[in-house]
């Protein structure tokens, strides 16, 4: 005869969703990328790269964490894009287990009532201080900035990292689950995101237009991936670029159609390593006049 001994040794599953907020450009998408070890977040050096409010999903054997990377907060929107990527920023305060601020140098102390007096509203759950970039700081910088702030608010954990360089995102990880409550797995276990390839196809292709054009025609544009075919050689991949103006779509295909051909090769050589598999990418721009300011336009890209 077998006897069984219920104990309460059982290690138990911890879940929660890690909301990382703070100023546009001041590495959020880089941090969440390095936490999770994957490249779910465009990463350019420009502000507003992030538009959306994207999960990425870490899990472990007792453990899930849902990392979230929202647009960083629009001071003064001018468009019904930037209102609605304000909204994105707001709401990861509303569903978060753990909050994590994260700011640098660049925008210290400047402006922050507002985001100082919602975090405070917060006070029941674990407020992370994220100090990034201090490979550029020297110390004293360093300790000014964690000073004021610390004067500001009660941070339950206070961290120094280079998100970049992973340096000290080891350490927050640890210190993270720590404090994740006691919950099921929300997602499964080999899910990575709440998006699909099809979606980080055009934050790829929308990470090079960044990249490769100049003022204010990359904040004009968004891409779609509008087909997307699996064969058994090859992955073939549709994707339209939308521009507002027609002035617009003559920059992106460039004289003699080099602009596009270079952004499509950039593109397409960053998508079969994120697919893991060789991809055939036809790129077409079309114009959708100020469709940033347009509702049922926003809608129907994925603003919602």
């Amino acid at each position: 005869m077998r006897i069984f001994i219920l104990t309460d040794l059982e290690e138990k599953h911890q879940s929660g969703f890690v909301n990382i907020i703070g100023r546009p450009n001041v590495g959020k998408s880089t941090l969440m990328n390095a936490l999770l070890g994957e490249k779910m977040s465009v990463i350019t050096n420009k502000p507003q790269t992030t538009r959306r409010r994207i999960l990425g999903i870490l899990s472990g054997e007792q453990f899930q964490i849902i990392f979230s990377d929202s647009p960083g907060i629009i001071q003064e929107p001018s468009y019904q894009l930037q209102k609605k990527m304000n909204a994105y920023y707001r709401s990861s305060f509303e569903d978060a287990d753990i909050l994590v601020y994260v700011t640098d140098d660049q925008e210290a102390f400047a402006n922050e009532d507002q985001v100082i007096e919602k975090m405070k509203k917060y006070d029941k759950i674990p407020r992370y201080f994220i100090l990034n970039k201090i490979d550029k700081l020297p110390d004293r910088r360093q300790n000014e900035i964690i000073d004021w702030w610390t004067s500001q608010i009660d941070f339950t954990e206070v961290c120094k990292i280079s998100a970049l360089e992973k340096k000290g995102t080891d350490v927050l990880l640890d210190k993270i689950k720590t404090h994740l409550p006691e919950g099921p797995a929300y997602f499964p276990k080999d899910q990575l995101s709440d998006m699909s390839e099809r979606f980080f196809i055009g934050e790829i292709i929308r990470a090079h237009i960044l990249e490769l054009y100049h003022q204010e025609l990359p904040y004009s544009s968004e891409v779609v991936c509008t087909e997307f075919k699996v064969e058994e050689k090859i992955t073939r991949i549709r994707a339209e670029i939308y521009v507002e103006r027609r002035s617009q779509k003559g920059i992106i295909i460039g004289k003699g159609g080099q602009a596009i051909k270079e952004l499509g090769t950039l593109s397409r050589l960053e998508i079969e390593k994120f697919l893991d598999a060789k991809v055939f990418l036809e790129l077409y721009v079309k114009v959708k006049d100020k469709w940033r300011q347009n509702d049922l336009e926003l809608k129907r890209f994925g603003y919602h």
